[in-house]
């Protein structure tokens, strides 16, 4: 059953707004980049977008239920303002981004020339063995991000730098945009949060190449961004678990969008990890979410 409006109680985050006129209107700068000229107006300004449509659909909540576990998908249907989100609590819950930071990060690094290319600069293994074997060896940028790399990404995050780091999380503005509790570790321990709106927003404008940093940047990390086939459509996400680098599982995430034919998705996805498989679920989850709301 879907319910046609979506609210976020929070100040920042505000999904659905009525007019007098009680058509849904979205607010810009609360919620998604949803410029109908998004090339020509990149910047995030106050502005509207209507008519927008959004719902709650109690089909999709059921996904993570029937898989044991506790989470939240929103999915925003760019060619139709379509926001459809399985719940609004959860849908504007801030959490530790973990390994999806890892897209931040890529383009921080290749802005800030910490990555010149992604294929050829090669950060070697620091010879330390840790439980996941596609760590324990040298890794490009793009073999990293693959295989989820977290080493080399502290090391990315320790080459960028405190203020620079923060600079562009703020230029981005990434989630809480605070990068408190270590340069190597804010996004996995520390105090940065972000909820699915904001990663659904962020993970958008590069989908659109709009955000403030070059567009070689920006078409690098859309390059490198794994890819999953899905019949004849094609999922762009980076997953992330909490906990993984220190083999404590404790929440997934996954952030993307999906493409078939000439329509485009983006989403987030994120669910607790009651059992092992349930990291292992987050791609079936996102997929049988997608199909559900038309997207592949």
């Amino acid at each position: 059953m879907a319910s046609s409006l979506f609210y976020h109680d929070g100040p920042r985050i505000v999904a659905a707004v009525l007019n007098r006129t009680g058509a849904a209107l979205i607010n810009r700068r609360h919620t998604l980049g949803l410029l109908t000229a998004a090339a020509i107006v990149p910047s995030r300004a106050f502005a509207h977008v209507a008519p927008q449509r959004s719902e709650i659909r109690d089909d999709l909540a059921k996904r993570f239920v029937d898989a044991g576990t506790a989470g939240t998908f929103v999915g925003y249907k760019f060619d139709d303002y379509l926001i459809i989100a399985s719940d609004t609590d959860r849908s504007g819950q801030a959490f530790l981004p973990a390994s999806t930071f890892k897209i931040p990060n890529s383009l921080i690094a290749l802005e800030t020339g910490v990555v010149g290319d992604p294929d050829k600069d090669v950060f070697k293994w620091d010879g330390v063995k840790r439980s996941i074997e596609a760590w324990n060896q040298d890794h490009t940028l793009r073999s990293a991000i693959a295989a989820s790399v977290v080493p080399v990404y502290q090391e990315i995050a320790r080459r960028i730098g405190a203020a620079r780091m923060q600079k562009y999380v703020d230029l981005f503005e990434y989630g809480n945009r605070n990068i408190g509790g270590g340069i190597d570790q804010f996004w996995l321990t520390g105090e940065l949060r972000i909820d699915p709106i904001e990663q659904i927003d962020f993970v958008d404008r590069l989908r659109r190449g709009v955000l403030p940093v070059s567009k070689r940047s920006q078409d690098l990390v859309r390059d490198i961004l794994p890819v999953t086939k899905a019949g004849d459509a094609t999922i762009c996400a980076k997953s992330g678990l909490l906990g993984a680098e220190l083999g404590k599982t404790s929440l997934g995430w996954l952030v993307g969008w999906a493409e078939k034919g000439n329509a485009q998705t983006v989403f987030a996805l994120n669910l607790d990890i009651r059992e092992p498989r349930h990291a292992a679920d987050r791609m079936k989850l996102a997929q049988q979410c997608l199909a559900d709301i038309g997207a592949i």
